[in-house]
């Protein structure tokens, strides 16, 4: 299964951001999943078992719980592959990141403005 195809379910997009907050048993996950998504335990264990198998994320037994967490790599391919289209975006970023250090600029150099007089609105 190709990373996008992966990573078009919303069900496993919600998934990897609850991940990526740390590692997360099984049943944490499902009741999140089953509580936003209206879906059986089964159905988010599929879910989980895409993502095992697609190698987004890693399993590792404690006991009778399963920890799942992100495993990073198959997402820097896919950061990768977005590098061809940063263009798109970046620029206008960089003239918004400009245009706000040109305003603190401005500020620092003329000093705080005069609060509006209250006495005349």
């Amino acid at each position: 299964m190709h990373a996008f195809d992966v990573l078009g379910d919303p069900v496993r997009r919600r998934i990897l951001e609850l991940l990526a907050n740390g590692e997360q048993t099984a049943g944490a996950v499902s009741a999140v999943i089953r509580d936003e998504f209206g879906i059986s335990q089964p159905a988010v264990s599929q879910h989980l078992k895409v993502l095992r198998d697609n190698g987004f994320a890693t399993v590792r037994p404690e006991g009778t719980r399963r920890l799942y967490a992100v495993d990073p790599r198959p997402l820097r391919e896919v950061d990768g592959w977005l590098e061809h289209f940063r263009r798109f975006w970046t620029p206008p970023l960089a003239a918004l990141a400009t245009e706000l250090a040109r305003g603190r600029r401005e500020r620092r150099l003329n000093g705080p403005a005069d609060p509006p007089d209250e006495r005349n609105t």
